[in-house]
């Protein structure tokens, strides 16, 4: 298939480029212990009733001969979570009655640096491959109208970046790009698959779904959490 040169992907276009997407994040589930040798294991998605939110995303590439790209993200995520729970909670050196009216607050921020080193394209598909450095910045806090408990964590997760673009037609392609890696610690995967479209050389826009799971199991902290995004964005060439 012959493309338009004028509606090239833009990481063989542009040098620097600013990469936004929002919509809205739903629980799959998010399982906590606190201590993980310890504490009471739970499900938040279950035990509450989890808000829905609103999220967004903001990732900073700069693409040197078209072929190695480096990209800065910034991906903060925040869930509240009210309701009555039907068992005691034991949590972070607290515990919460049955039937105690809880409010919940978990946060899960990103920020990673990645390297991707795209390949010649065959064809209609281009694959690229690289590595991601993460630093996440968490948050669990549990309340009650009479106390307060809460878990934070600050760490280093190294993953394995990919990215598989198909260009179906002159102005639209399909983009399956992620972050993931599994270690005997714990998991990580944040998967896109989305539609592209070019309406101009230095406008991309997109429309898809993501996937957020993953988590640690440790003596101090036992927690896995599935979040699916709903979501719309655009890339523009600078």
């Amino acid at each position: 298939m012959s493309i338009c040169p004028l509606f090239l992907p833009l990481s063989s276009k542009a040098q620097f480029r600013i990469d936004v997407e929002s919509g809205a994040a739903f629980t799959g589930y998010n399982k906590i212990q606190v201590p993980g040798t310890s504490g009471t294991r739970f499900d938040l998605s279950e035990e509450l009733d989890v808000d829905d939110r609103f999220f967004y995303r903001v990732k900073l590439l700069y693409t040197i001969n078209g072929k190695h790209t480096i990209a800065a993200l910034y991906a903060p995520l925040s869930i509240t979570a009210q309701g009555v729970t039907n068992e005691q909670i034991s949590f972070a050196g607290s515990s919460f009655a049955e039937g105690e009216a809880l409010n919940t607050r978990y946060e899960f921020n990103s920020y990673r640096l990645t390297y991707r080193y795209l390949f010649p394209r065959k064809g209609d598909f281009q694959l690229g491959l690289g590595a991601t450095a993460k630093i996440r910045d968490a948050l669990i806090r549990i309340e009650d109208d009479e106390k307060s408990a809460a878990k934070t964590n600050v760490g280093f997760v190294p993953l394995i970046n990919f990215q598989l673009e198909w260009f179906a037609k002159e102005k639209l392609s399909f983009l399956l790009q992620g972050d993931a890696l599994v270690s005997t610690q714990g998991r990580a995967e944040d998967v896109l698959l989305a539609a592209l479209f070019y309406p101009s050389r230095n406008v991309t826009l997109k429309a898809g779904y993501r996937v957020l799971e993953g988590g640690a199991d440790s003596d101090e902290v036992y927690n896995f959490t599935l979040i699916h995004y709903a979501l719309i964005g655009g890339i523009i060439n600078f």
